[in-house]
C-alpha cells in the first residue's frame, strides 16, 4: 500500500502542477517581489503548508508573516497576501480575504476551484485541482496539500532566480542554530 500511495500522490501532483499557466507564476512572483510585506494564511493543513512558504520567504530575505501569529503586524495596501484553501470555502480564510480586500492589499488565492468564494476576492488565482482521487491512497485534502507544497517550493526557486540568490544566501538567513 505504501509504494502505491507515494507513486499515486507524486503522479497526481505532477499532473496537477503541469496544468498551471506559467504566466500566473510570473505574475505571482512579481506580486511578491513588489510587495512591501508578504502575509500568508491557511487553516489546518493548508495553514501548515502556508507556514512552510512564509518561512522560505523569510529565508529569501522577504519580509513575511503568517497571519494569526502573535507577532504578525497589520496588513497594509502595499502588501501581498497569499491565501491557501483547498475548497476555497474555509470560513476563517474567507474572513481574512474580506478584510484584506477592504484594506486594498493584493491577494493571491491558491485553491482547487477558480469559481470558489475565495477566488472571487483574489487578484490572482492559482488553481491546483487534482482530477484523480483515491481516498485509500491519498485521504482528504492530501493531493491538494502536497501539490501546493511542491508549487510553493518551486515558486521559491523561481524567486531565487529572479532575485539572483543562491541556496547559500538563504542559508545565511536560516534559523540561528543551523
Amino acid at each position: 500500500m505504501f509504494k502505491d500511495s507515494y507513486r499515486f500522490i507524486t503522479r497526481v501532483a505532477t499532473e496537477s502542477l503541469d496544468k498551471i499557466d506559467y504566466r500566473k507564476v510570473e505574475i505571482a512572483s512579481r506580486m511578491i517581489t513588489d510587495a512591501k510585506q508578504v502575509f500568508v494564511y491557511g487553516s489546518g493543513r493548508s495553514g501548515l503548508v502556508g507556514k512552510f512558504f512564509a518561512m522560505r520567504l523569510v529565508q529569501l530575505g522577504i519580509t513575511s508573516y503568517f497571519i494569526g501569529e502573535t507577532i504578525t503586524p497589520i496588513v497594509t495596501k502595499e502588501d501581498c497576501v497569499v491565501l491557501i484553501s483547498n475548497t476555497g470555502k474555509t470560513k476563517s480564510t474567507l474572513l481574512v480575504a474580506s478584510i484584506v480586500k477592504r484594506i486594498g492589499a493584493k491577494i493571491i488565492a491558491i485553491t482547487s476551484s477558480s469559481s470558489s468564494p475565495l477566488a472571487k476576492y483574489a487578484d490572482l488565482v492559482i488553481e491546483i485541482s487534482p482530477r484523480e482521487k483515491d481516498g485509500s491512497l491519498a485521504p482528504l485534502g492530501t493531493l491538494f496539500e502536497i501539490s501546493t507544497v511542491i508549487f510553493l517550493d518551486s515558486l521559491i526557486s523561481e524567486l531565487m532566480y529572479l532575485t539572483n540568490q543562491s541556496e547559500e544566501d538563504l542559508r545565511r538567513r536560516h534559523a540561528i542554530w543551523v
